[in-house]
């Protein structure tokens, strides 16, 4: 009938990774022969992509307000 979700994950072993520092705040892990400066780049283009706006902003018509001297 129903079937129970796994209840133990497998974490990945860090040993077998090596630390790639984004900024202060960001870390990832990487495989041990993959190189850092590509995965950094990568990382940021799809944050980049996942930051960007999918609709434009609509344009606010300018309103024009004369003086009109007596």
């Amino acid at each position: 009938m129903f079937e129970k979700k796994q209840s133990s994950f497998k974490t990945p072993d860090l040993r077998e990774l090596q630390e790639v520092v984004i900024d202060v705040r960001t870390k990832i892990y990487i495989a041990l022969g993959a190189d850092p400066e590509e995965a950094k780049s990568r990382y940021l283009a799809r944050l980049e992509e996942k930051n960007k706006v999918h609709f434009p902003a609509k344009k606010v018509a300018a309103v024009v307000v004369s003086e009109v001297k007596e």
